[in-house]
């Protein structure tokens, strides 16, 4: 049995570790992808988690699988493609500090993960199935989550959805935008940031929140804001918590996707179903949430950069 299955993408991110004299960067790659940074935050709080993926036969794929296994993450449901490169991500900065992404994927393998390849049976044996939209930008991956969030919906599954917008990854932001509601209204928590409220909404985190409650069915909303900390509500209490003072951000890689899986092992911690969590309760999720993605921006890369739980809950303490 699991606790939390995610379908999605597993890639390579290169990071920026210096800029040479001619303006190039000296670039380091780190294993990630947004639902396998998730689950390396379950991981690392001892959950029971599974990937179903896809990535190339080639050594960045392989190098993926053994990470996975290495952090405790089950890779059965990860398929090895003949056909295509394993995904690979470059993150860079503008002139005004702000993330860019660029992308090695023309396709990527995760674009290929069909129906077909899927073992439904790990559906059948979690808790949790979790998604985001970055392999749902084409077909045949699309149809796939799709598949899976179905099957999981009708077998009583908790289905939790993060939109992760990666605008260059798009053919139109008309078809992000309609993916991303879908998934915002097939899902039972929502994990969003403040930038893809805007892109959605154009509201304040809070009304945003509000609206994914009562007009697309979520139970439990946490929107993210960054250095800022959280948003979260659900039917009961509505909330922010502060981020971490005094943060050496080194890498935000991944950041969001810690907060999301150290955010739903809070869930399960519970016990309780997400819309019967009180406020306090909410608190303290996102609390520690907030304080395990902040810490994870003193590190490099999304899957290595996950904080020993002890270190986040002491930060969480002091920040509560």
């Amino acid at each position: 049995m699991y606790d939390v299955i995610a379908i999605g993408e597993m890639l390579i991110d290169f990071t920026v570790e210096r800029v040479q004299e001619d303006g190039y960067p000296v670039m380091a790659a780190h294993p990630g992808g947004a639902p396998a940074n998730f689950l390396a935050a379950l991981a690392r709080r001892g959950r029971r988690t599974a990937m179903l993926a896809k990535v190339g036969r080639d050594a960045f794929g392989r190098q993926l699988l053994d990470t996975v296994a290495q952090v405790g993450i089950d890779g059965r449901g990860i398929v090895v493609a003949d056909d295509a490169f394993t995904t690979l991500a470059f993150v860079t900065r503008d002139a005004n500090g702000e993330r860019e992404f660029s992308f090695a994927r023309k396709p990527g393998a995760d674009m290929l993960l069909r129906t077909e390849e899927i073992d439904f049976s790990m559906v059948d044996e979690t808790q949790v199935v979790h998604f985001g939209t970055v392999c749902m930008t084409d077909e045949p991956a699309r149809a796939t989550h799709k598949a899976v969030v179905a099957y999981a919906r009708k077998a009583g599954k908790l289905v939790t959805f993060d939109p992760n917008l990666r605008e260059p990854l798009w053919a139109s932001l008309d078809d992000a935008r309609e993916q991303m509601l879908w998934g915002c209204a097939n899902a039972d928590v929502v994990k969003i940031s403040d930038n893809e409220v805007e892109f959605l909404f154009g509201c304040t985190p809070e009304e945003g929140a509000r609206r994914l409650l009562e007009t697309y069915g979520a139970k439990l909303v946490f929107v993210t804001l960054g250095k800022d900390g959280c948003c979260y509500a659900n039917g009961r209490a509505m909330g922010r918590v502060p981020g971490l003072s005094g943060v050496s951000v080194v890498d935000t890689t991944g950041a969001g996707d810690i907060f999301g899986g150290t955010a739903v092992c809070g869930v399960l911690d519970s016990g309780k179903a997400p819309d019967e969590l009180t406020a306090d309760e909410l608190r303290r999720i996102a609390g520690l949430a907030c304080a395990t993605a902040s810490l994870s921006t003193t590190r490099l890369g999304g899957i290595s950069s996950v904080p020993d739980p002890a270190e986040a809950e002491r930060a969480a303490a002091a920040l509560l």
